[in-house]
């Protein structure tokens, strides 16, 4: 299996919002993914992108990817987040995952970010457990928050 990690690029991002439907349905919340197609290619490669990422390809065929983008902490500095990893169910257990993860590290090292940072559902094993293959550290102390922010119409 011959799989290439790059950088993605503007004409990935209908490949990467398949995926991200697939990532929704696999975390039971299809109907959270609320971005549409010209927001998404826009965050990551308009005048000011404010998420980059690393696809994997089989035979020019995108199958994974993971998006990332800073992070800023007062305490630590700069970080990298790591929104999402994704592999395509059919593709999964392949190293795929490793690879991609891989390459977000390195990113960060390069860039001198202290800590890769994400969030993972409490119910997913199989992702936790890939996690604890690299050593990651889970804090269940903390609790996500977040406030929709209706616009005026």
């Amino acid at each position: 299996m011959n799989i290439n990690i790059r950088l993605a690029q503007r004409n990935d991002c209908i490949a990467l919002m398949k995926l991200i439907r697939e990532l929704a349905t696999y975390e039971r919340a299809p109907e959270e993914v609320t971005v549409n197609a010209i927001h998404f290619e826009e965050a990551g490669f308009g005048p000011e992108p404010v998420w980059w990422a690393v696809v994997a390809e089989q035979q020019e065929q995108i199958v994974g990817f993971a998006l990332c983008y800073t992070r800023y902490s007062t305490w630590k500095g700069s970080l990298c987040y790591l929104e999402d990893l994704v592999v395509t169910d059919h593709m999964r257990g392949k190293g795929i995952g490793r690879l991609l993860f891989e390459a977000v590290i390195l990113h960060a090292k390069n860039k001198g970010y202290p800590r890769v940072c994400w969030q993972v559902l409490d119910w997913n094993e199989p992702a936790l457990n890939f996690y604890r293959k690299f050593g990651a550290t889970f804090d269940a102390s903390w609790v996500n928050g977040w406030l929709n922010i209706k616009s005026e119409e």
